[in-house]
């Protein structure tokens, strides 16, 4: 009886031991909670993904970047928060029996690590150097070390005036800068970007356009957008040296003039809708609007001309029938002389003595044409062509007030285009009225117009063109005498001025 307690005793201690081994505590559980949002703004972040590690759970926040994990066992745990466009961030959490524990990510954007291009190196014009071309190339490197595509800005300013030439979203390391201005100084800069990161500035170099060549000649030139732009140039054995764009090609600028005395060129320009006298240095910057009140006007803004005073302090020009007088600080504007039968002046030139002033008057078409000098009083002196047919015009008196150039259709012909089929250049002598024709030697079908004295009044520069209307301009220099050479200088130009 008593082995059969004790087996009894056995079983039943070993049934609770067997129940015992299997039986597992409980494990505690507690709950993860946070927010996601910007590193910067700390704006939340909708919709971001955040798992828990090493189970895998994941959950979403909400509108205002709040999540909440529950039911998560005791223990360390690594939480992640994912969303597109932003770096993942890792937190590290603890998960205590019973309690919360709040997490909070800070994402950073996905391009935080990237990194902005190396600072530009200038390397074309080397830093201060001078008796550079009016057109530099300017060169410079830089680049990107994660690879991503860089885009430039070019910025250039000068010592003598507020322009700034500004070029945006450059992706070549080399930029050629062109109308620069004779003996000035240059400013320039490179700032680069990957898109992503701030821009980077470049240091700032230097360079200097060489020193004014003082050109002596002067013409227009038609531009591909129609509008005309001036130029200065030199002219040496047969050799054009030296062209200079004097004028913007956005603007319609003609009919160039120098005056010595005060360094400076006139010209006529497109302005608000009208015609006005500018004035410019001979390096064309500066350029200053002259006339506003009165503008320029008459029977053709291609034909009129207008005269310095022999000192440069004042101008002289029309207004349909009248002759003003107006300093070139734009001040002092006066009227000199108006006709007394309406007629329209067309052109005027001043003596170098300034005691007398030669005009070209014609009608409304440009015909009935008149050509006459005038005292300061507005007392006609000197009457040299009047009552023929055809067009005329091209006024210069020589410096000592013995002579005059001017131009006649000698054909007569008269039309609604305002056409010329013969137009010659006369030389007229005040001493005995005397006059010499210089265009004998011309190509027939052709016209000579607007004649000007060279600065020693032994040559003569003028326009040279096929009567048809639309032919190419060519200006050549002959001699005051008759029969002389012809010598084409310029091709393609129009309008010239010999100083």
């Amino acid at each position: 009886m008593k082995n059969i307690f004790k087996y009894l005793v056995l079983i039943v201690l070993t049934l609770t031991l067997g129940c015992s081994e299997d039986t597992v505590d409980l494990v505690g559980l507690g709950t993860v909670t946070g927010r996601v949002v910007e590193a910067d703004s700390f704006n939340p972040i909708e919709n971001s993904k955040v798992t828990l590690s090493p189970t895998n759970n994941a959950v979403f926040t909400d509108a205002d970047g709040y999540f909440i994990i529950e039911d998560v066992e005791v223990g360390e745990y690594s939480v992640s928060a994912d969303k597109e466009g932003y770096l993942t961030n890792y937190q590290a959490a603890t998960v205590s029996d019973g309690l919360e524990v709040n997490v909070i990510f800070e994402m950073d954007d996905e391009t935080a690590l990237n990194r902005p291009p190396l600072t530009p190196t200038l390397l074309t014009p080397t830093n201060g150097i001078e008796d550079q071309e009016l057109s530099v190339e300017l060169i410079w490197q830089s680049s990107d070390p994660n690879d991503d595509a860089i885009t430039y800005r070019l910025e250039i300013k000068n010592d003598y005036n507020n322009d700034v030439i500004k070029v945006e979203s450059l992706t070549d390391t080399t930029y050629v800068v062109s109308d620069l201005k004779y003996g000035k100084k240059y400013f320039w800069q490179v700032a680069a970007t990957d898109n992503i990161n701030d821009e980077v500035l470049s240091a700032v170099s230097t360079f200097k356009t060489k020193v004014d060549p003082e050109n002596r000649y002067f013409y227009t030139k038609k531009d591909e957008n129609g509008n005309n732009v001036i130029y200065s140039v030199n002219y040496n054995d047969g050799d054009v040296e030296n062209e200079v764009m004097l004028t913007s090609n956005d603007l319609n600028s003609w009919r160039p003039r120098k005056n010595q005395a005060a360094g400076m060129i006139a010209f006529l320009r497109t302005y608000n809708n009208e015609t006005h006298i500018f004035t410019m240095n001979q390096d064309g910057s500066s350029a200053t609007q002259v006339t506003s009140a009165v503008p320029v006007n008459g029977f053709d803004l291609n034909e009129i001309d207008y005269s310095w005073s022999s000192n440069g302090d004042r101008l002289i020009y029309a207004n349909y029938d009248k002759l003003y007088v107006i300093n070139k600080d734009g001040s002092g504007l006066s009227m000199l002389y108006q006709t007394t039968d309406g007629s329209f002046i067309t052109e005027c030139d001043w003596s170098n003595d300034e005691s007398m002033i030669a005009l070209k008057t014609n009608d409304i078409s440009g015909y009935n044409v008149s050509i006459f000098t005038i005292n300061m009083s507005g007392v006609v002196q000197t009457t040299i062509l009047s009552g023929v047919n055809g067009a005329a015009g091209g006024l210069n008196i020589s410096v000592d007030n013995k002579l005059l150039l001017y131009t006649y259709d000698v054909s007569e012909y008269e039309n609604s285009n305002y056409r010329q089929l013969d137009s010659h250049i006369f030389l007229y002598k005040f001493e005995d009225a005397s006059v010499l024709d210089l265009s004998e030697g011309k190509n027939d079908g052709t016209n000579d117009l607007d004649p000007r004295f060279s600065p020693n009044e032994a040559d003569v520069i003028y326009v040279n063109t096929s009567n048809d209307g639309v032919s190419q301009k060519d200006v050549y220099v002959m001699s005051t005498e008759i029969d002389n050479e012809r010598e084409l200088y310029f091709s393609n130009v129009f309008m010239p001025d010999w100083e």
